[in-house]
């Protein structure tokens, strides 16, 4: 098969000339280019010039796994054998990942390959704020351009009270495009469908935000199932139990994710530091560099919160992430363990220096 009939098959699914530069020595060994639309159970389905096929990934199984294969990768297939074989995976452009729930705090890979991450919430319950500021950090990590899309927006029919709420979600995401779209009555998703025209878009939120019916609006047909969400919390089931990845007919592609319950930061520092950009400002007029914005003398932080510039959920939810990551990244790096154990070392020294020196003060 010509370079020029693999081009037209795959550019559906966004592969380009870099691409194809990258898999010019495995098209040399006469493998198969393709594209993970779905995995399941160590067996991937890949879309390629020859059409959709079912692929065996225990060549690429490694005991770390963020190298496993996922969905939105691009590999290179046996072109024949039963079964076929995933031989390698091509070097990731963007990675989503999430931390697992087990002790050992592995990080999950949900999406590879993706240029924007797409955080639906619902407009049908109270919104969290925190949640979205995780979802965000996550996203910003990854490499890709997050994007909010507020959705069930025909649930708010008052104007004034849907514009306090964007409003809300865009000072809790600073430099992210916030979208309102109801996928029922079609209002918003003509620039959605503007967005994710232009690469790979992972659909993203928890269970009954309303993703499966969003993901069908932008294909143009039913493909993801759909239930209702309960009325007590506005969660529902996983409707989507795996990853899928959908070509979209005005061009671009889709991977619609379950319903994500848990939403662990993994090494997530620089996303978290992306969604509290005004807070790396503000530290920046800290009189110490190190401030951690919790009781330091001339923290420009708690001044902005003092005065009211920095509201004070902002700032905790900030700590929050932080801790958090910081608890992630220790068990996995050494280095990171003993810098945070001479930190601690270092604040219970200046504490009791602290108390010592007021008890003197007293006598």
């Amino acid at each position: 098969m010509t370079s020029t009939s693999v081009f037209t098959a795959l550019a559906p699914y966004g592969w380009d000339d870099a691409w194809a530069d990258e898999f010019a020595p495995y098209d040399a060994e006469g493998l198969l280019a393709g594209r993970v639309v779905r995995v399941d159970r160590g067996q991937c389905d890949v879309v390629t010039a020859d059409g959709l096929l079912r692929a065996d990934t225990a060549f690429v199984t490694p005991h770390d796994p963020l190298r496993v294969v996922c969905t939105g990768d691009w590999v290179a297939v046996e072109p024949g054998g039963n079964p076929r074989y995933v031989r390698t995976y091509l070097p990731r452009r963007t990675a989503f990942v999430r931390s697992t729930s087990s002790k050992r705090s592995e990080g999950q890979i949900l999406a590879a390959n993706v240029d924007h991450a797409i955080v639906a919430v619902s407009l049908a319950v109270e919104l969290d704020l925190g949640r979205i500021e995780r979802f965000l950090a996550l996203a910003w990590e990854s490499g890709a351009q997050p994007v909010v899309v507020l959705t069930k927006a025909d649930l708010v029919p008052d104007a004034v009270t849907l514009a306090h709420l964007v409003q809300d979600v865009e000072t809790t995401a600073p430099g992210v495009p916030v979208l309102t779209v109801s996928a029922h009555d079609g209002d918003g998703l003509d620039v959605l469908v503007a967005v994710v025209s232009g690469g790979t878009s992972v659909l993203l939120g928890q269970s009954g935000a309303g993703k499966s019916t969003l993901a069908n609006a932008l294909v143009g047909e039913d493909v993801m199932d759909v239930r209702a969400a309960r009325d007590v919390d506005g969660k529902g089931r996983h409707t989507t139990t795996t990853r899928n990845l959908l070509a979209l007919p005005g061009g671009g592609v889709l991977i619609d994710t379950p319903g994500l319950r848990g939403v662990g930061l993994f090494d997530a520092e620089s996303g978290v530091g992306q969604v509290f950009s005004e807070i790396a400002g503000l530290a920046e007029r800290c009189r110490f560099h190190d401030c951690a914005h919790e009781a330091e003398p001339g923290c420009a932080v708690l001044a902005a919160v003092a005065s009211g510039e920095l509201g004070e959920r902002r700032l905790e939810s900030y700590r929050k992430l932080i801790r958090e990551n910081q608890r992630i990244v220790a068990k996995t790096d050494a280095r990171v363990r003993a810098e945070l154990r001479r930190d601690w070392k270092r604040r219970g020294a200046e504490g009791k220096a602290a108390m010592e020196a007021k008890r003197g003060r007293v006598r």
